[in-house]
């Protein structure tokens, strides 16, 4: 691979006519124009882009910051996958690149992402697993530096975000199981201090109270985001001198852990306990009985992320007018057959279906 000097030199003239060849100014003719770019494709060459954004005051690349832990990873489902895919379709339009930046679980988010801000390595920034006080919010909106956050904050700074509708959730799981005859629904929630997890616990208890149900904390169970976490979740509420008879999860993967434990304890979801699941992850389908769950487009999310990032950023706001506005995600109930029974009489909405396991059979 040549540099751009080693191309002039093979061309024989000088390097600031290569250069405004390949930049295209109009005060190269077309010849010399044309020799220029047929030896930079001969020759291999590249342009120095950290050069080019020292001149220029800009990267042209996003950064997306994702927790890096062991965790994550062996939990790791499609959801960041599904976003990068929408985000990438409107960074595109404008010869944008976008970076992961996975920070390591026993760094400070906030000493990281000043590296990062430090290094200038990026032109603006999405953060994800927004905390309810959140150090990150405050340092970009210091630095200036155009930003968006997966996720709402308490912190004092007002900044542009797209949270999922956590409230929705809740309020339609809470509805759909009392309907059912549930009256005692305990839920799962992050034990960190992301947001969603305070966002959720409070639209459980708003709607509980609104259909005359008082509000039990022994009913909020607070487990790691993950499979272990779902499982860990069902052995806490086997543990309860009173179960539930209904629980709402906060994350998609839970249900895995969970079934596997209830499972373990001969209680079958959607016959012995009721399971209301988050969003419909491609792991959680083959579940049985099928659960059900939130349905979202992610590709649409990462899409709608996109462009209120650039329509934060001066150079790209004229594009998106009207995109500038924070967002509560919409999610869709998919009903499945995990809470579709009545605890008063047992009786449930499908019939029931049998797996053999040699000589044992199982109902569900």
């Amino acid at each position: 691979m040549k540099g751009i000097r080693q191309l002039a030199e093979h061309l024989d003239i000088s390097i600031g006519t290569v250069s405004r060849a390949l930049n295209g100014k109009p005060d190269v003719n077309e010849e010399t124009r044309r020799r220029v770019l047929a030896a930079a494709e001969e020759l291999g060459y590249v342009a120095n882009q950290s050069g080019r954004s020292l001149r220029q005051g800009e990267t042209k690349v996003i950064g997306l910051m994702i927790e890096s832990s062991q965790e994550a990873v062996e939990n790791a489902d499609n959801f960041f996958l599904g976003v990068t895919s929408g985000l990438q379709s409107v960074f595109a339009r404008h010869k944008l690149d976008l970076i992961m930046l996975p920070c390591p679980s026993d760094e400070d988010p906030r000493e990281y992402l000043k590296r990062m801000v430090a290094r200038r390595v990026v032109d603006a920034m999405i953060i994800s697993n927004t905390q309810r006080i959140d150090r990150r919010v405050d340092l970009l909106s210091r630095a200036k530096i155009p930003f968006v956050a997966v996720g709402r904050s308490l912190s004092a700074s007002s900044f542009p975000w797209i949270d999922l509708d956590f409230e929705g959730v809740a309020e339609r799981a809470v509805e759909r199981l009392v309907a059912r005859g549930h009256r005692r629904i305990a839920i799962t929630t992050p034990s960190s201090e992301v947001n969603l997890g305070y966002v959720f616990v409070e639209s459980y208890r708003r709607a509980l109270e609104r259909r005359g149900i008082a509000f039990d904390p022994a009913l909020v169970i607070r487990v790691k985001t993950s499979e272990q976490g779902g499982y860990q979740a069902a052995h806490e509420l086997l543990l309860l001198d009173e179960r539930p008879t209904a629980v709402i999860l906060i994350y998609e993967l839970m249900a895995i852990g969970l079934y596997r434990r209830l499972m373990e304890a001969g209680i079958l979801p959607g016959r012995d306990l009721a399971v209301i699941g988050f969003r419909d992850a491609p792991r959680a389908r083959f579940l049985q009985p099928s659960l059900s769950c939130f349905r979202m487009s992610l590709y649409d999310l990462g899409v709608a992320l996109g462009q209120l990032l650039l329509a934060n950023m001066p150079a790209y706001r004229d594009f998106y007018p009207d995109g500038g506005r924070n967002i509560i995600w919409p999610l869709e109930l998919v009903p499945g057959e995990s809470d579709a029974f009545d605890p008063r009489t047992g009786e449930r909405e499908f019939e029931p279906q049998r797996l053999s396991f040699g000589d044992r059979t199982v109902e569900f």
